[in-house]
């Protein structure tokens, strides 16, 4: 495309679609034109973007006439809508799970399968954000030696639950600390007939459990996985707990190559790849953190080590603002290579 695009951002209001906005800014991400869209009920409320105000529009069918690409922040809505922004030319890059495991809708980290951008039929799906802040450390380490184990446990930031997820963890931390009762509506998932604390505690259940007792966000890191790296050979065992963090995941790995590899090797692929950043230098006591990690955009990875039984295995730990990268970044940097490589 030898013009600018003309854009529009599904999910205006809420906490992806405000990364978006700050992402423009930050990314100098031009477009020709700008559609804020959003329920009803926020329809009508002024955003700024770049400078210049915008008003948020309800999200229909015919909201995305004359779009190139449609930025989706995610929910439910993506099933009905996705399909009609694509049967009037838009490119829809959505963060929902309703399209990932369509084997018709690329799943895509731009760092590691672009190439699986040329083959979308109108539609482009981002990966789980538990999903992408792992392969973006594993990636390099596949490109050594192909990975045939992955052991993971991910350490999940509230703001994965929404704003509602956050206000709920400062608001049971203060009602701790003043001694009062607080009834927890949100967690582990709002939809769910009992719901848990989060402040001082942790909840090893992220979405609902499927029949082999593993969560549907465990699985989603499975299946993801085995998609984004064209290899369902990948043997991944993952646990997946809420943590009382507000922003930023992070994630302890084990992975086993198939070849030896030493730290030094592991360190060197890390530095050179790029949306990943080396952090590791325990000496110092230096290593990734949900704190240094908000509102980054690499992900970062430390406490490399051997494992102490498998002489083929690397122990990893790894953070990431799961905003950030995890939903809108990843997002807006598949619209960006598609517009570099003239592909809306």
């Amino acid at each position: 495309m030898s013009k600018l695009p003309r854009v529009a951002v599904l999910g205006a209001t809420g906490a992806v679609g405000q990364e978006f906005i700050r992402l423009f800014e930050e990314r100098n991400f031009q477009f020709a034109s700008l559609k804020l869209l959003a329920s009803k009920r926020s329809a009508g409320k002024k955003l700024m973007v770049c400078g210049k105000e915008y008003t948020v529009e309800e999200a229909k069918p015919e909201s995305f006439e004359n779009i190139d690409v449609a930025l989706f922040a995610g929910g439910s809505i993506s099933k009905t809508l996705a399909p009609e922004a694509a049967k009037r030319g838009a490119v829809v890059i959505d963060n929902s799970s309703t399209f990932r495991m369509d084997p018709e809708v690329p799943l895509v980290i731009p760092e590691i399968n672009p190439e699986d951008i040329a083959k979308h039929k109108g539609i482009i799906a981002n990966p789980n954000c538990s999903t992408i802040i792992m392969l973006m450390a594993l990636k390099p380490i596949y490109d050594l030696s192909r990975i045939k184990r992955i052991v993971v446990s991910t350490y999940q930031a509230v703001s994965g639950a929404g704003k509602e997820g956050i206000d709920e963890l400062y608001e049971e931390a203060a009602a701790f600390a003043k001694g009062e009762n607080y009834e927890p509506k949100i967690l582990p998932s709002a939809s769910l007939p009992k719901h848990y604390q989060i402040a001082y505690n942790l909840i090893p259940q992220i979405d609902i459990f499927l029949d082999n007792d593993y969560t549907k966000e465990e699985m989603k890191m499975v299946n993801e996985t085995h998609k984004i790296m064209h290899d369902a050979e990948i043997g991944i065992t993952p646990t997946a707990v809420r943590v009382p963090v507000a922003r930023s995941h992070a994630e302890s790995i084990y992975v086993e190559t198939e070849e030896p590899l030493t730290v030094e090797q592991v360190k060197k692929a890390i530095e050179d790849f790029e949306g990943a950043e080396l952090v590791d230098d325990v000496k110092n006591m230096i290593y990734p953190m949900p704190l240094d990690t908000s509102d980054k955009t690499d992900v970062a990875v430390g406490r490399i080590r051997k494992d102490l039984v498998n002489p083929n295995g690397i122990n990893l730990w790894v953070s990431g603002d799961q905003i950030r990268k995890g939903a809108a970044l990843n997002t807006l940097q598949i619209a960006e290579y598609m517009i570099a490589h003239d592909m809306l």
